[in-house]
């Protein structure tokens, strides 16, 4: 039996002043849809982590971000049925623009102890635990 691929995507607590954390909910016609999530996405061949999540909150929020503001948080790692995902999860406090779901997305304003309010894909919810910690 093949190995399962590994896929890298990159992921983003953006933080308010009050302390809350900025999730998306996956839309109609994709995996895990309904589910709420860290904005991000997938890592292109030869990106960076941080080049992909400068372009994805870009693509998904409309927002623009300086990669020096991302510091690294934690990571994911989960294995799903096809494949393994390994997700890094950067804390950002400073963005340009205001967030708005460019893909018809639902957004939500979260504090930290009301992550688990929401359903999330098995490999974020290990990350809400460490939040919590690190904020």
């Amino acid at each position: 039996m093949p190995a399962a691929p590994l896929v890298l995507v990159v992921a983003a607590a953006l933080l308010d002043g009050a302390g809350r954390v900025l999730l998306a909910q996956r839309p109609p016609g994709k995996s895990m849809a309904g589910l709420w999530e860290f904005p991000g996405g997938k890592v292109a061949p030869g990106e960076t982590p941080e080049a992909a999540l400068v372009r994805e909150l870009h693509e998904e929020l409309g927002v623009t971000v300086d990669p020096k503001v991302l510091v690294p948080g934690t990571f994911a790692s989960h294995s799903y049925n096809d494949f393994n995902l390994l997700m890094p999860l950067y804390l950002c406090r400073t963005w340009g623009g205001v967030p708005r779901g460019q893909e018809n997305q639902e957004l939500a304003w979260v504090g930290v102890n009301d992550l688990d309010r929401y359903p999330m894909p098995p490999a974020d919810l290990p990350l809400i635990p460490i939040l919590r910690r690190l904020l």
